[in-house]
């Protein structure tokens, strides 16, 4: 039997883009929460000592590489190191061999990957295993590299392990890199598929394992719930699996039925128990309050102050180990939210019917900008109707002043 540890998407040195109304202390909290997460992996890797560690690509958050993640990132492999621990790391979109950055010299139980799908192999307590995978050599990789994957040789007696950042074929969810089918994987006839990219933990296939771990720290309210890598026992075709948290802070989402809400109080308070119910399952939390069966009286009590005062409230009223961070409302209701002044009902009108050329022209200069453009993903229906939502508490907001 043989026992590694299997991460990916560590996103080190991420910058939380758009979360900015945090007090300092818990923002900063927040920008550590990688290095953290990372940390944590480290000290279980120390303590459990198992046979490798493997690494599955976009360790930095960008292909700049920032001298800080780099050097935090190096400091763990060099503890590593010390605990005769192996580690193969493949790199991903995010932090692709083609970036410029400062390099910083691996330790010597570091493998890397190169542009080309390579092989390499380590004998533990005299079983032979071969690791198969290979780093992004640019960040936009629409080719199958699967097709460049070695088949195994059963008769080697060998375990084979695949290493391979990149999302199905077809998936529209994600950004689509190195496209792969379940069949082309399994077809293969390794034991064991160690996938990175999608940072939704998900277990593709049983026999073999085909696994994402997910990432190691939620970085928004679309990355919800406790993340973490998992632990692996393989010996011959049978895996075991043990996900081990590491989530320094969890985004996750309340929501909150408001079908007989009518008074402040009695909202706040269903929204502050249902607050503790999260933390004491996950941990510190990060927290959306989806508002759903908006009735008459709710719309009401909503529509007699803002987002921005509901939640100051909540904040000043929770536990330090919950943030309130922002206020959803179901989509086919949002409307009846907006404050009933001719000039917002116009523009929403006018909004709505916009089709998919107009929100490209209106939003061409977002998604065509150098810097911010790759990073965005495709616009969708419900992220129109929080725009239109916005642009009318925009609108209000500016009449009300």
């Amino acid at each position: 039997m043989i026992r590694f540890l299997h991460t990916a998407d560590l996103h080190l040195d991420s910058p939380f883009k758009g979360i900015t109304d945090m007090p300092i202390s818990r923002l900063t909290e927040l920008r550590e929460s990688t290095f953290a997460a990372y940390e944590k992996m480290i000290q279980y890797a120390e303590q459990s000592t198992p046979d490798f560690v493997l690494i599955v690509g976009d360790i930095y958050d960008g292909e700049d590489r920032s001298l800080r993640a780099q050097m935090r990132f190096v400091k763990g492999l060099e503890r590593l190191q010390q605990a005769s621990i192996p580690v193969f790391i493949s790199y991903g979109n995010h932090d692709h061999l083609g970036g410029k950055w400062t390099r910083f010299q691996l330790p010597a139980n570091v493998t890397v990957f190169g542009p080309e799908v390579e092989t390499s192999e380590l004998v533990v307590r005299g079983q032979r295993i071969r690791i198969h995978g290979f780093s992004y050599k640019e960040r936009h990789i629409k080719e199958a590299m699967i097709g460049h994957y070695p088949k195994a040789n059963r008769e080697l007696g060998t375990i084979d392990i695949g290493m391979l950042h990149g999302s199905i074929a077809g998936e529209e969810t994600h950004a689509v890199y190195a496209p792969f089918t379940k069949e082309a994987l399994i077809e293969k006839g390794y034991q064991y598929w160690a996938l990175g990219h999608i940072h939704k933990r998900q277990l593709l296939h049983n026999e073999p394992p085909i696994v994402y771990p997910g990432n190691l720290q939620g970085r928004h309210r679309n990355e919800q719930g406790v993340k973490g890598f998992y632990e692996v026992e393989l010996e011959e075709n049978v895996a075991s699996l043990s996900f081990v948290p590491t989530s320094v802070l969890v985004f996750d989402e309340i929501k909150m039925d408001c079908t007989e809400m009518g008074l402040a109080n009695e909202w706040l308070t269903a929204c502050q128990n249902a607050a503790i119910e999260v933390v004491e399952r996950n941990g510190a939390s990060i927290l959306s309050i989806r508002n759903v069966n908006i009735g008459a009286e709710a719309t009401q009590l909503f529509s007699g102050s803002s987002d921005e005062e509901w939640l100051e409230v909540l904040r000043d009223s929770a536990d330090r180990s919950a943030w309130f961070s922002e206020l959803l409302f179901e989509s086919n209701q949002k409307s009846a939210l907006l404050p009933d002044s001719p000039l917002v009902r116009s523009v929403k009108e006018q909004m709505d019917n916009w089709d998919e050329e107009d929100w490209k022209t209106v939003l061409q200069d977002v998604y065509q900008h150098a810097r911010s453009g790759p990073y965005l993903s495709s616009l969708t229906s419900e992220m129109k109707e929080e725009l239109s939502r916005e642009a009318g508490k925009l609108i209000s907001n500016e009449l009300s002043t």
